[in-house]
């Protein structure tokens, strides 16, 4: 994934961007790559730590039916393994699977962010609206020291 990208998702995180603007990334994007934005959603999902309660208030908040495939495969197991399984479905099914992944990752930052907001060590847990914490990633600067 994508430095820039990566920024955008932690954005969603903090209600700064639209899921849809999100969606309409991906779907501007190659094959190979959707699976290698997947792989690297699933990385922040699994950094944010989420918990067995967060998978149904994600199915919930995206909108999808819980008869869905990826809805389906979430509901038994929150292993990173099994993510990867459900990155791993059909081309068809991957578009479903962003959009509960993005507000699986949603739900699990949101109570990170509470705990580790302004984090100096963690540039993702920076208040992401204040352009000087931007520059300073953009820059490299990754540690607020």
């Amino acid at each position: 994934m994508r430095f820039e990208h990566e920024i955008l998702i932690n954005k969603y995180g903090q209600d700064l961007i639209d899921l849809d603007q999100l969606v309409l990334l991906y779907k501007s994007f190659g094959e190979d790559y959707k699976r290698s934005f997947i792989h690297g959603l699933i990385t922040l999902i699994m950094q944010s730590k989420p918990k067995k309660e967060d998978i149904k208030i994600a199915i919930c908040n995206s909108c999808l039916k819980e008869s869905y495939t990826p809805c389906v495969l979430l509901k038994k197991d929150l292993s990173q393994s099994n993510l990867y399984k459900i990155g791993g479905l059909p081309s068809y099914e991957l578009e479903k699977t962003v959009v509960l992944f993005l507000n699986l990752f949603r739900v699990a930052y949101k109570r990170r962010f509470e705990k580790e907001r302004n984090n100096i060590y963690k540039w993702w847990y920076w208040d992401l609206s204040d352009s000087r914490n931007l520059k300073r990633i953009e820059d490299g600067k990754l540690t607020m020291d």
